[in-house]
C-alpha cells in the first residue's frame, strides 16, 4: 500500500513521535509510507522513510487554499490508498483539501484523546461532526476514547475501531539528572506543558507530597506554551529547590528508567504513551483516571489511579509509591506492555485495518 501519515508539525509530541514510527514499522513491511507535516517546527522525527514539510504558518490554520492544492497534488503525484490524519488540524486539512480538489485516497483519522474534552461550542461539535462524517474510517487509542467519540458523534460508531498506541523498544542507556544525583527519590513528568497535562495541579500535588517526603526532586521533561507561566509559580510558591526543568530531550527514557516513579494528573488524555513507556522501563506509575489510563493502569497490579480532582489522595499514592516493594506491580506493568503494547504488534493490527477499509472501498 501506499500510505500517507498527515501530522501537525515536526515536534516532541506523542501523536507525532508515534505516527513517525508506526510509519517506521509499515515501511518494515514493505509498504510505501510518506510523512507529511503541515505547519512549520524543528525536530528530527524517528523515521527513515520520505518527509514532506510544507512548513506553512500556523496563522493559516484555518484557512489555507495554496496549502490544500499543495496536498490534492501530492495526492495526484503518489496515488496514496490512504491518507491517516493524527491529530491537530489535519483531519480539517485533509477533508477540506478533498472536497475542494476532489482526490479519491481514504481518509483514516486518527482519535488520540478524549474529544468531548475540547468541544466547547455548538459551532466546534457541527465543525467536527462534519469533518468525522467524511472519513471512511476512525482509529480510536482507547476504549473510552472510542465510546466518547461514538457518544459525541453517533454516525462514527459503524467505522470506529480501537488500536492503541505502542512503545518502541529500545535500549536504555545510563545518563544523570541534571542536578540531585544523590536525591534519595526521584519523580518524573514527561509532557507538553499544555493545559491538559495539568502541570498547575502537578505543583499542588507536589507541596503536598513535599509534606509527606521532603527530601525528592521532581524532574519536568517537556515544553509549550504555558512553561513560563509555571515556572512563575515555582518562583512564588518557593518550589524551585525541588523542582527541574529540562526541555525536551533527545532521549526520555533514559531518564523515565532513572525515576523512581513517573507521575501524570492530567484531566484530558486518550491512551498516554508515556505510561507504556514508563511500564516498559519498570518504573511505577501514578495517574489520574482520566480517559482510557484505567484500561491499562490497574490499581496495586500495574500501577496506581487517583481519581481527577483528588490531589490529596494523588500524593498519598505517590508516598506508597516509594514506601512499598512495588516489584511486583513494576514486572505486571512490564509484561502487558512487552505482550500486547510493542509497536512490532500494534503495526500488524493497523496493517489489517488498513487492508480491510482498502478492500471494502473496492
Amino acid at each position: 500500500m501506499i500510505i500517507f501519515q498527515l501530522i501537525q508539525k515536526p515536534q516532541k509530541r506523542g501523536a507525532e513521535i508515534f505516527a513517525a514510527q508506526l510509519s517506521e514499522q509499515l515501511q518494515q513491511l514493505g509498504h510505501k509510507v510518506i510523512l507529511i507535516s503541515l505547519f512549520e517546527g524543528v525536530c528530527d522525527l524517528p523515521f527513515s522513510g520520505k518527509i514532506i514539510h510544507l512548513n506553512r504558518p500556523l496563522s493559516k490554520r484555518w484557512y489555507d487554499f495554496t496549502a490544500w492544492k499543495k496536498l490534492a497534488q501530492l495526492v495526484k503525484e503518489y496515488k496514496p490508498d490512504l491518507v491517516q490524519c493524527n491529530a491537530g488540524d489535519t483531519l480539517k486539512f485533509a477533508v477540506l483539501s478533498k472536497l475542494i480538489f476532489g482526490w479519491k485516497s481514504l481518509i483514516v483519522a486518527r482519535n488520540a484523546s478524549t474529544v468531548s474534552g475540547y468541544i466547547k461550542s455548538k459551532s466546534t461539535k457541527k465543525i467536527n461532526e462534519f469533518l468525522y462524517s467524511k472519513t471512511d474510517a476512525i482509529i480510536s487509542v482507547s476504549e473510552y476514547s472510542k465510546k466518547d467519540l461514538n457518544q459525541l458523534f453517533p454516525a462514527t460508531k459503524n467505522k470506529t475501531t480501537v488500536i492503541p498506541i505502542g512503545v518502541e523498544k529500545q535500549v536504555i542507556h545510563k545518563v544523570d539528572w541534571k542536578e540531585a544525583n544523590n536525591t534519595p527519590f526521584n519523580i518524573i513528568h514527561v509532557g507538553g506543558f499544555t493545559f491538559e497535562k495539568n502541570h498547575k495541579g502537578l505543583l499542588d500535588i507536589w507541596e503536598l507530597f513535599l509534606k509527606k517526603q521532603p527530601n525528592a526532586i521532581l524532574h519536568l521533561f517537556g515544553d509549550g506554551l504555558l512553561r513560563k507561566e509555571i515556572e512563575k509559580i515555582v518562583e512564588v510558591k518557593k518550589l524551585g529547590s525541588s523542582i527541574l526543568f529540562y526541555g525536551w530531550v533527545t532521549n526520555p527514557l533514559d531518564y523515565i528508567a532513572k525515576a523512581d516513579v513517573l507521575v501524570l494528573p492530567s484531566i484530558i488524555e486518550g491512551l498516554p504513551g508515556v505510561i507504556l513507556e514508563a511500564m516498559y522501563c519498570k518504573t511505577v506509575v501514578v495517574a489520574n483516571n482520566v480517559g482510557g489510563i484505567s484500561e491499562i493502569v490497574k490499581p496495586n497490579e500495574t500501577g496506581f489511579l487517583a481519581e481527577k480532582g483528588n490531589e490529596e489522595e494523588f500524593a498519598s499514592l505517590m508516598k506508597k509509591a516509594i514506601d512499598s516493594n512495588t516489584n511486583d506491580i513494576a514486572n505486571q506493568a512490564y509484561s502487558l506492555v512487552e505482550e500486547n503494547f510493542s509497536n512490532e504488534y500494534i503495526v500488524q493490527q493497523f496493517e489489517k485495518t488498513y487492508l480491510k477499509i482498502s478492500n471494502g472501498k473496492n
